[in-house]
């Protein structure tokens, strides 16, 4: 398929479901992020295997976790898709997904972490524009769960809007590039590689986040990403805060090692966008669309050049 599928906006007074494709979530912080979402406006539809514990650390079987994400996309009285939390599980999930089913009734999906597997099937398997972005038990459970604007903005149809230094953006090489705006968490992107689920890009602005993981591991990651020629077919990248993976003391470490990685790479690095494994205000950004990275003006910016929503 080569026609880009765009979901409709998602706005107050929207139905959205609430899955756990992956491990099980508290029931506690799934109420109290309920309730949040609730107070934006939305209402919510905790579908039937979301607060399943077990097997394992997982939220119920294969089979309870495909039906309740397919049949989240086949009811016509949801309008969008939001995971609980992410752990470990959605690649399970990818073999006996429907793409049809999918296709025929496109919806956001928002999640971020382990969900990275479910992006990068659903914007190479559907065309489908999907949304990183916060979660109900481990983000809007919380103070301060997400950055408003970028929500808004992605989920309400903003045809041209930016993220820059207020949501965390900065310079770690400079230039300016412009593609398609994929990636997600480093660990489950790079896991993927070697698999019939493995991303494939091209002309692609990457986006790279992870939690507890040290600048070791990042500059290994990325040398795997070379090595399978994912970084061949990016043309810049931006990584996310890495406040969740070291302490400040390491951060310079951390800048070098992933320099270090990329000391072949020609395109622009950004750092410290504030998406995904983030401590409060997380951003949302949508997979899968056009997008501009300008790392030589006064300030850096993220500019994403076309709705995510039709």
């Amino acid at each position: 398929m080569s026609t880009l599928l765009k979901p409709k906006p998602l706005r107050p007074g929207a139905t959205l479901a609430i899955v756990s494709p992956a491990s099980a979530a508290k029931p506690e912080l799934v109420a109290q992020g309920t309730a949040a979402l609730e107070a934006l406006g939305y209402r919510c539809r905790v579908f039937p295997h979301a607060l399943d514990r077990g097997p394992l650390y997982y939220a119920g079987s294969i089979g309870d976790r495909v039906a309740d994400l397919q049949a989240a996309f086949a009811d016509p009285q949801i309008d969008g898709i939001i995971c609980t939390r992410g752990g470990w599980g959605s690649a399970e999930l990818l073999p006996f997904l429907d793409a049809e089913i999918i296709r025929a009734n496109p919806k956001p999906f928002i999640g971020y972490s382990d969900h990275t597997s479910l992006h990068i099937w659903l914007q190479q398997v559907t065309r489908m524009v999907t949304f990183y972005g916060p979660m109900v038990a481990a983000d809007f459970s919380h103070p301060d769960p997400h950055d408003r604007a970028s929500w808004r903005h992605a989920l309400d149809g903003s045809a041209i809007w930016s993220l820059g230094p207020e949501q965390g953006l900065r310079v770690l090489r400079p230039g300016n590039a412009e593609g398609t705006f994929t990636g997600g968490c480093l660990s489950i992107f790079a896991e993927a590689l070697g698999t019939p689920y493995a991303p494939v890009m091209k002309d692609a602005i990457l986006f790279l986040e992870d939690i507890g993981t040290k600048p070791y591991q990042w500059d290994r990651m990325l040398l795997h990403l070379r090595y399978a020629g994912i970084l061949n077919q990016a043309r810049g990248i931006v990584f996310g805060d890495m406040r969740q993976c070291c302490a400040p003391e390491e951060s310079a470490l951390l800048e070098a090692a992933i320099l270090h990685a990329l000391r072949d790479f020609k395109g622009p690095i950004a750092i410290g966008l504030k998406s995904g494994h983030v401590a409060n205000e997380n951003v949302t950004v949508p997979l899968g669309i056009r997008a501009r990275l300008d790392l030589d003006s006064p300030e850096p910016s993220l500019e994403f050049l076309e709705a995510a929503v039709v």
